[in-house]
């Protein structure tokens, strides 16, 4: 695919729609004492079932909603870009990236080091990521941000706010606050050599992705939505 010729390519992201640091409107995010791994590939791609509650992921959702999205596009693969068709807000909080960093990613990041350099918060540059049927990301990789001060950013943080629902004791139980149409499709997939699948993960509510970017990032892309809307809740861990 002409898709994989952008692997080495810088994925820059145009402005879309951003927002003044505030905390005011995002959820209260409970502290999560016993998040549990599920390891895809050693500890360079990983998954935490229920993150955040449905109720947390769907405050974010209303937060971003109330903001408003603007469309993220690219040049295409003939500019040597990543196809890119989906809907961004960008904020700058570094409130709300120590709120998601201490609610549980801070104990499982305590055992990983990278080049002796240790996991110390989120970038507080935070994205929310809106998918449309016939929207996705083609295949790309994502590249290590120096934020200074000696710090940068060696893993994304993907938080999926839609798709399948596990049920959790702090979720409120009100079909009012199910999505209209459940999501289909949009499932983040990892290739290997010779374009081998790594690992498909389907969205989950509430279920965090972890995976090592920069120099070893995987290639990897976002399938297109077929049914429902994905959202998701984008950052990085930074190292120094």
């Amino acid at each position: 695919m002409a898709e994989t010729q952008t692997k080495r390519r810088r994925m820059g992201e145009k402005k879309g729609a951003s927002f003044p640091r505030t905390t005011s409107n995002w959820p209260v995010i409970t502290p999560k004492p016993n998040l549990q791994i599920a390891r895809l590939k050693d500890s360079d791609l990983f998954t935490v079932q229920n993150f955040l509650t449905s109720v947390e992921s769907k405050a974010f959702i209303k937060a971003a909603e109330a903001i408003g999205f603007a469309h993220q596009g690219s040049l295409g693969p003939t500019k040597g870009e990543a196809y890119r068709d989906n809907d961004r807000i960008s904020v700058n909080d570094p409130l709300l990236a120590d709120t998601i960093w201490v609610s549980g990613l801070n104990q499982l990041f305590s055992d990983i080091k990278i080049r002796g350099k240790v996991a110390i918060g989120l970038n507080p540059n935070i994205r929310f990521y809106r998918y449309k049927v016939g929207q996705r990301f083609g295949r790309h990789i994502d590249e290590s941000v120096n934020i200074g001060e000696g710090k940068h950013t060696h893993y994304t943080l993907l938080i999926y706010l839609s798709g399948s629902v596990s049920k959790g004791k702090n979720d409120l139980k009100n079909p009012k606050d199910s999505p209209s149409e459940p999501l289909v499709g949009g499932e983040t997939v990892f290739y290997g050599s010779r374009n081998s699948v790594v690992a498909e993960v389907a969205p989950a509510e509430g279920m965090a992705l972890l995976h090592i970017h920069g120099d070893k990032c995987m290639l990897h892309e976002a399938r297109n939505v077929t049914k429902g809307v994905k959202y998701v809740f984008r950052s990085d861990v930074v190292f120094a």
